[in-house]
């Protein structure tokens, strides 16, 4: 066998995916703010697009009568029995054909002497007009009037330490203590690190930390939640031998083991209701009356209703939907007047690539829609009836429904939210794993068993706690065939104690409501 360098000539074929390819898979992958922030990139970065204007009525005004594109947002309806009046076109699993002239034009700029090319995502259908105008003499109050500056917790305990009695040294380490205290209120920097991080003797970080906790809200300042009950607790007059011994075991309040609490805190049953009952009444983080920042409540991709006839009604929200437009006459204004061969090749790079953004926008609003009218087909029944009849179901089914690749699929539900009569749900929640029946019968979800679950222990009595042996029994009388272990799993995963815990917390709630 000789070994030499030689030619060859081999003919394969292979699958590249092309620039614009991958920026539509990118986009179907985003969730709704991603997709703005991306939208805006693009929007400063191509002069070709704008977004359009809107009229007194919110309604999109397009900058041409040759808008090319499309305005509503795709509706699709769907009777009970799953039958989708209405499908996408087009999938992502096709490539895109980009057809150029010769001159690397875009034969979509063929004949568009000008005019707008418009992609308008959700149109002008969901837009809220101002219904009318109106200036600033108008108004009540004055601008200045309607702002507000909420007080963050650090400045609320700096205003405090500036006029606490301190030394000048003790002043700057405490100033320290409160700029490491975090959102819940607590001081988690060892004071040992703290003082030779600032080069203090510990003798200062300790009577720094201590003013702290001398701050308002009472509790602040605290390494641990027993040191911030504790300071509670002082404040209060509270903070005996007993509930000292109490709060020093507050792992074994956590385990529901009264017996063992009576024992440490020497204390009858009645007495360490009472304490309990005092315990309850603290506040674990005390840093939260001062959180400034509001909840971001999760904004749904895709909106269902129902109608009248019983069926479902499937859009795409509008305002989470980017508003995009090409200028096609700007474009051909711009063409007309250039003249060196890099402008032109420039300006024919920002063409093609704003029409394949409308276009991959528009792609994948249709592809969403799909996947959601499929979605809705397949859990009909929890839509319906509710979370015990959500159906065991994969990518793989909606993929072959739909005609698409699970990867697509994926892509689609990632991120991604649904309005429906029942709450605001991402996609993801729809795809459960399967428990199969103890008979011939279809097999049953494991959300649905997890509620099913939830619903047995909620309804148990204290003279009547089920164990999870007992939890089989039953599910197993409904045709579910589980086993223990998974049980104990979900019961774990909802963060539902045992039924030794859960007896000794119901008998401890019967004698304190007593």
């Amino acid at each position: 066998m000789s070994l030499a360098p030689r030619l060859e000539l081999r003919q394969g074929q292979s699958l590249v995916m092309t620039p614009q390819l991958q920026q539509a898979i990118k986009l179907l992958q985003l969730n709704n703010i991603e997709l703005s922030a991306f939208v805006e990139q693009e929007l400063e970065r191509n002069p070709l697009l704008e977004q359009p204007e809107t009229d007194s009525d919110g309604a999109a005004e397009a900058k041409s009568d040759n808008s090319d594109g499309f305005g509503d947002e795709p509706v699709s309806e769907m009777s009970m029995d799953g039958a989708s009046s209405s499908d996408a076109e087009s999938s992502l699993d096709a490539s895109y054909d980009d057809i150029h002239s010769e001159d690397g034009v875009s034969d979509r700029a063929a004949g568009d002497s000008g005019g707008a090319s418009a992609a308008d995502v959700g149109g002008g259908a969901g837009s809220i007009g101002s219904g009318g105008s109106s200036s600033f003499d108008d108004m009540d109050r004055s601008l200045e009037e309607t702002l507000s500056n909420e007080l963050s917790l650090r400045d609320h305990l700096m205003a405090q330490l500036n006029i606490a009695v301190l030394t000048p040294t003790v002043r700057a380490v405490a100033a320290a203590i409160v700029d490491s205290i975090d959102p819940d209120g607590y001081f988690r920097e060892p004071l040992e690190e703290l003082a030779e991080r600032l080069g203090c003797a510990p003798d200062d970080a300790e009577a720094a930390l201590e003013a702290v906790q001398g701050l308002e809200p009472t509790g602040i300042g605290a390494r641990d939640l027993a040191e911030c009950l504790a300071l509670q607790l002082k404040e209060n007059d509270r903070f005996d031998p007993a509930m000292a011994a109490l709060v020093a075991r507050l792992e074994l309040l956590g385990k529901q083991d009264y017996p063992a609490l009576m024992r440490e805190c020497g204390v009858d049953q009645e007495d360490l209701i009472d304490m309990v009952r005092e315990l309850k009444r603290l506040d674990p983080r005390p840093g939260l009356q001062f959180e400034s920042d509001s909840t971001q409540t999760a904004v749904p991709d895709v909106l269902l209703r129902q109608q009248a006839d019983g069926g479902w009604a499937i859009e795409l929200n509008p305002e989470t939907l980017p508003k995009v437009l090409v200028n096609n006459r700007y474009y051909t204004e711009i063409s007309a007047v250039t003249k060196k061969a890099q402008d032109k090749t420039y300006l024919t790079e920002c063409y093609n690539n704003a029409n394949w953004l409308v276009k991959s926008l528009e792609q994948r609003a249709n592809t969403i829609m799909k996947v959601a009218t499929e979605l809705v087909r397949q859990q009909d029944g929890f839509f319906a009836h509710g979370v015990q009849y959500l159906r065991p179901l994969n990518l793989k089914t909606i993929a072959d429904a739909i005609g698409m690749h699970e990867s697509t699929v994926s892509r689609v539900t990632s991120n991604k939210y649904i309005g429906t009569p029942r709450g605001i749900f991402e996609m993801k929640y729809f795809f459960t794993a399967s428990i199969p029946s103890t008979g011939s019968g279809e097999a049953h979800s494991a959300e649905a068993v997890r509620h099913r679950i939830k619903n047995l222990i909620d309804d148990e009595t204290p003279k009547a706690v089920l164990s999870d042996d007992r939890i089989v029994e039953i599910l197993k009388a409904d045709g579910i065939d589980i086993a223990r272990r998974t049980v104990a799993k979900y019961r774990e995963a909802m963060r539902i104690p045992s039924s030794v815990q859960r007896r000794r917390m119901k008998r401890m709630q019967v004698d304190m409501a007593s």
